[in-house]
């Protein structure tokens, strides 16, 4: 069932989107040659609980952690650990913070010292496919229309749209209703009313949208080349859109 929020829940899960970005910022921040995947993790979980909030991500169907870093080729889900970062790969960071019970999730994918060009050109490129799903995100438009947004721009640049994993409602849980799919047709699916909150997050592959679903719970890409990833908590409103995961 999908949930109309109220001004003052709107304003609670605000705060949550707000600590979740901070914590965004202090993870970028950590990001370099020679970090393993599981300090930056560390980093957050210590930032979040500070902020008198609960890591989301953690023991979330069982997750072992409080963010995702998906490297290079993962597309998500990639599990903190061991690896260190090396000059040259793309790493995708997911994270989510609960504050009075509400959730706020996002997504960045940043560059480990110096990336190629196409690489760049893949996390700018995932980065518009989310401005373009923004600006549909207004009261009246269909979810289709936030979807056919991001999938025209991707595919205009040659690149491939991930299908099997999608966006979401987010309120008092993570993952609630409706699905926010990357790929879409105009005018199709639930219509949009003040009052939602969409998670919205390209997927956004250098090669095919094929992906394969590993035992450890990450995702990768089916031709291993490199995926981006970028995500907003987003508020529908009579004004028009409000990213409540911003500073």
């Amino acid at each position: 069932m999908i949930q109309i929020r109220t001004s003052r829940e709107l304003e609670i899960q605000r705060e949550a989107g707000r600590i979740t970005a901070q914590c965004m910022e202090l993870v970028a921040g950590m990001i370099k040659p020679g970090v393993t995947t599981q300090e930056l993790d560390q980093a957050a979980e210590r930032f979040i609980r500070a902020k008198g909030a609960v890591p989301t991500f953690l023991h979330y169907d069982g997750y072992p952690a409080s963010i995702c870093a998906s490297v290079n080729e993962q597309v998500v889900h990639g599990v903190p650990g061991k690896y260190r970062l090396q000059e040259g790969d793309i790493v995708g960071i997911d994270l989510g913070a609960t504050y009075g019970g509400y959730v706020g999730d996002m997504a960045r994918t940043f560059g480990v010292g110096h990336i190629s060009q196409a690489d760049k050109d893949l996390i700018r490129v995932t980065q518009e496919c989310f401005q373009m799903g923004l600006a549909q995100m207004v009261e009246g438009n269909r979810i289709g229309d936030v979807s056919y947004a991001v999938q025209r721009h991707a595919e205009a640049h040659g690149y491939g749209v991930v299908r099997d994993l999608c966006g979401h409602g987010c309120g008092q849980k993570m993952h609630e209703d409706p699905e926010v799919p990357n790929f879409g047709r105009p005018g199709h699916g639930v219509r949009l009313k003040a009052g939602m909150v969409l998670a919205v997050e390209p997927m956004i592959n250098l090669g095919t949208w094929r992906v394969e679903f590993m035992e450890d719970g990450s995702v990768l890409t089916e031709d291993r080349k490199n995926s981006a990833h970028y995500e907003n908590t987003v508020a529908i409103t009579q004004n028009g859109p409000v990213i409540l995961t911003a500073l």
